[in-house]
């Protein structure tokens, strides 16, 4: 059990006792990272338990957007409780369980649902832009005294220069409301059809940045080509043809091995893949492979 998933624990039993909902004694872990999802078996809730205050505003932010996308017809996971509760700083919300899925989502369930929500016009409330990477000095924190000092600078540099990059770039798409985490994984296939999941990311900006991420997952993750080519088929582009893509494509590298960081105190699988990724980056090997945490 890591760190954070045995504070979570904690602070999820004092939210569900704010919250009038049955103690958690056998809540079922379901993710690790920027928050841990919890099912609470019953009540059929699954609950997402925030790393700090710094998320705060994001999980009120995602309850108020999984309204507003309802009403836009996008089918989307749905609130139990309309705010989050906080504990100690901590956001802990409340989701109704989904449906178990008919069966695994693939590339090409996410290009129609990526399709609706780009076709969106702008929300009654400010979305924030899609700061992709604004975590990473939070993320290379969490790892102080675990990780090589060297790849934090490493990052940090990296960092700066691809805001400065970002910046600069022209779009090929109208910028509009994007998902900010489109990978298959943030989809539920159920009995109705394809849900959004994982809504903390809705943003106002480049649609490219959702584009790219399946991109980079065909790189790096092992997505193969012909899912790739369904998923850019579906959606009617492909963003590699776009001449900014190597700078979003290089951000989300960024974002994503400074993601792993928090991960590694208490995880040695944590720091090995950190370790691969920096070192890719590095190199400039932009086709290792990469693995999910």
């Amino acid at each position: 059990m890591s760190t954070f998933d045995a504070a979570a624990r904690s602070l999820l039993t004092r939210a569900c006792a704010a919250a009038g909902l049955p103690g958690p004694a056998g809540a079922e872990l379901l993710a690790l990272g920027e928050n841990a999802a919890f099912d609470l078996g019953d009540p059929a809730v699954v609950a997402k338990v925030g790393r700090g205050p710094a998320v705060a505003d994001r999980a009120g932010r995602e309850l108020a957007v999984s309204g507003w996308l309802a009403g836009q017809g996008i089918p989307v996971v749905r609130p139990y409780l309309p705010e989050p509760v906080l504990v100690d700083g901590h956001p802990v919300s409340f989701w109704h369980r989904l449906a178990p899925a008919v069966r695994p989502a693939v590339a090409a369930d996410l290009a129609p649902l990526l399709r609706a929500l780009h076709a969106l016009p702008a929300p009654p409330f400010a979305l924030p832009p899609r700061e992709l990477l604004a975590p990473v000095d939070r993320w290379l924190a969490g790892a102080e005294g675990h990780v090589d000092p060297a790849d934090v600078a490493f990052l940090r540099a990296r960092s700066a220069d691809q805001l400065a990059a970002i910046a600069e770039l022209v779009p090929e798409l109208a910028p509009g409301v994007i998902h900010g985490d489109a990978l298959p994984r943030n989809v539920r296939v159920g009995p109705d059809g394809p849900v959004l999941l994982d809504l903390e990311t809705i943003s106002g900006d480049l649609r490219e940045h959702d584009l790219v991420v399946l991109a980079l997952s065909h790189d790096r993750y092992g997505v193969p080509g012909a899912e790739y080519l369904a998923f850019t088929a579906a959606y009617g582009w492909d963003v590699r043809d776009w001449p900014g893509f190597a700078v979003l494509r290089g951000a989300r590298e960024t974002a994503s091995a400074s993601w792993v960081a928090q991960q590694v105190p208490g995880n040695p699988a944590a720091l090995a893949e950190f370790t691969r990724r920096v070192g890719s980056l590095r190199d400039g090997a932009t086709s290792v492979r990469w693995y999910p945490f």
